[in-house]
This record gives structure tokens, C-alpha cells and sequence, in this order.
């Protein structure tokens, strides 16, 4: 009880400083359902079951470039089996903003291919009120007519991802495959898209 206590008073921190919810779900590892109920039972004494869900903190990694590297170097490794096996090739990795971009970031070093950065819809303020859409920034590579690989730190529910298929694909992008370095979803793709993780997790109940 003390880590759910934990978690709400964090996800109550989160939005005191102005994050909406689907910041806090980036930065807590949650899914967005997650996020409100934490967020409405943190006044509470409520012994209401939350939402199935698994909190991830991968911050020993993360506060850590050596470690970083080394998580890297095992993405890019599954990665060149996924696209060896599928005769596939990646001229650009597209990093997930905000946790998936580091990993990114080493695995383009790791494959000599370019890197592109998508900030999905749930990382914009405008988010909360239906108007906002992810983006690909301008300050990096684009995907017109290139082989590419989206590279996450974790699935929860797979919205995120989907959307970045689908803004990829109308972008005229050829997406081979999807790294992420936890799947807490369990899938074996995404909108059509191979999915590789160097972990999975999976409720068996």
C-alpha cells in the first residue's frame, strides 16, 4: 500500500507543477486510467481497487549514461535480429519524446542511421481538450519514403504507439519494426507493426 501511496502523492506533485495527465502517465509509467485514478483517490481513504496496471521505474538506467549504452547496445542487437529475419533494413529510428529518446538516440549511433523525434498528442498541454496531435520536429530527420524502426522505453496500453504508426504511415514512412525496452502489453505488434522488448511483462490472473 505504501508504493500506491507513494505513486498518488507523486502523481499529485506531477500535476501541481502544471503537467496534464498524459505527462504524468510518461513520467510515472502508467496508463492514462492510471493516472486519474491516482490522481481522485490521492484526497481519499478509498479502498476501491485501482486499475490493473504495473508502475514501472526504470531510473536506475535512465540517471546513468554507461548503463544507457548498455541497455542500448541490447536493443540494437534484438533489433538487427527482427529486421534480419523480416529482410528489413532502418535508414531513420524514430525516438518516442520524452523517456524513449535517449535509448533513440544510441540506437541510431548503434545502426549509422538517422534519428527523428515524435512527441505524441498525450505530451501536449492542448491534450486535456481534444485539439492537440502529435508531431514530428523539424530539428531532426523526417521519414518521407525511408525504412524506419520506432524506438520506446515502455508500452502500457499501445495508444501512444498506434498514433505514431499512423502519423509515420500518412507521413510516408516504411515502419519495419517497434523496440521498446519493456512491453508491460504483452503483444507481438502494433498496428501491423512487430514489436521487440527486452522485457515482458504479463498478469497471470
Amino acid at each position: 500500500m505504501k508504493n500506491i501511496e507513494n505513486l498518488m502523492k507523486k502523481a499529485t506533485e506531477l500535476k501541481a507543477e502544471g503537467l496534464v495527465e498524459g505527462q504524468i502517465s510518461e513520467e510515472l509509467n502508467v496508463s492514462g486510467e492510471t493516472v486519474t485514478w491516482l490522481l481522485t483517490h490521492a484526497e481519499k481513504t478509498s479502498t476501491s481497487p485501482g486499475p490493473k496496471d504495473i508502475s514501472v521505474d526504470w531510473s536506475a538506467i535512465g540517471r546513468s549514461a554507461f548503463r544507457l549504452n548498455h541497455i542500448s547496445e541490447a536493443m540494437t542487437d534484438i533489433i538487427y535480429e527482427t529486421l534480419d529475419a523480416n529482410e528489413s533494413s532502418v535508414d531513420v529510428v524514430v525516438g518516442i519524446a520524452l523517456s524513449g529518446l535517449p535509448i533513440a538516440s544510441m540506437v541510431a549511433n548503434d545502426l549509422a542511421a538517422e534519428l527523428a523525434v515524435y512527441t505524441p498528442s498525450k505530451q501536449m498541454i492542448a491534450q486535456e481538450n481534444k485539439r492537440a496531435k502529435g508531431n514530428l520536429s523539424s530539428n531532426f530527420s523526417d521519414v518521407q519514403d525511408k525504412d524506419c524502426i520506432i524506438v520506446d522505453d515502455v508500452v502500457t496500453s499501445g495508444q501512444t504507439l498506434e498514433e505514431a504508426v499512423e502519423y509515420l504511415d500518412e507521413h510516408g514512412a516504411r515502419i519495419n519494426a517497434i523496440a521498446v525496452l519493456i512491453d508491460k502489453k504483452g503483444t507481438e505488434e502494433i498496428a501491423g507493426v512487430p514489436v521487440v522488448s527486452l522485457l515482458k511483462v504479463m498478469r497471470v490472473n
